[in-house]
C-alpha cells in the first residue's frame, strides 16, 4: 500500500474543498503534528462548513425550481398574447389589481410586453424580444439547475468522506487508548 496518508482527489469544485480521505490515521496524525481529539475538531469543523454550504445550494435550488415555472407561464402568455395577435381577436384576463382583488382586462392588438426584471424594475420588450429573453431566462435556469444538483452531488459525497474519515480516527483513537490500558494491566 502507498505511503501517503490521504488518497488523491479533485481539490475542489467551485470552491467547495474537497475532503481528504485519511487512509493511514496514525501517519496523517504524525505528519500533521495533531493528536486524535485535534484532528477530530478540525474533521467536525469541516463537516460543518459543508452542511453550511449545503443549506445555501439548497436554498438556490428551491429558488430555481420555484422561478422555472413562473418563466414557464410567462413563455405561455407571451405566446397566447401573439396568437391573439395574428388572430386579430382581443385577449379577455383577469388581472391581480392587489393582493386578491382583480379586474377583467380587455387586451387588444399589442405588439409590446412589460417585463419585471426584479428590485422594481420594469422594462418594455416587443413580444419577439420577450420570448426569446424568457426562452434564454428559462435555460439559464435550467442549466443553473442542473450545475446546483452537481455541487450538491459533490458535497454530499465530501460530507460522507468526512464522515468516514471521522469515524476512522475515533476508531483508531479508542484502539490506541485501549492498548495503552492492557499494557498498563499487564
Amino acid at each position: 500500500m502507498a505511503s501517503s496518508s490521504l488518497s488523491s482527489s479533485p481539490s475542489e469544485r467551485r470552491g467547495i474543498p474537497a475532503a481528504a480521505f485519511i487512509e493511514d490515521v496514525q501517519s496523517h496524525l504524525l505528519q500533521s503534528g495533531l493528536d486524535a481529539n485535534s484532528c477530530l475538531g478540525l474533521l467536525q469543523e469541516r463537516l460543518q462548513q459543508y452542511k453550511l454550504v449545503e443549506m445555501k445550494l439548497l436554498a438556490q435550488q428551491r429558488d430555481l425550481q420555484a422561478k422555472i415555472p413562473d418563466i414557464k407561464k410567462c413563455l405561455d402568455i407571451v405566446s397566447t398574447l401573439q396568437e391573439k395577435r395574428t388572430s386579430g381577436e382581443a385577449l379577455i384576463s383577469d388581472f391581480e389589481v392587489s393582493e386578491g382583488i382583480y379586474a377583467k382586462a380587455r387586451i387588444e392588438e399589442t405588439n409590446s410586453i412589460c417585463l419585471w426584471l426584479g428590485a422594481n424594475v420594469m422594462l418594455e420588450y416587443s413580444c419577439e424580444e420577450a420570448d426569446a429573453l424568457l426562452k434564454k431566462n428559462l435555460e439559464n435556469a435550467k442549466a443553473s439547475l442542473e450545475v446546483l444538483a452537481d455541487d450538491l452531488q459533490f458535497l454530499r459525497d465530501q460530507v460522507t468522506i468526512t464522515q468516514v474519515t471521522i469515524a476512522r480516527v475515533y476508531n483508531w483513537d479508542v484502539h490506541q487508548r485501549r492498548m495503552k490500558q492492557a499494557a498498563k494491566a499487564t
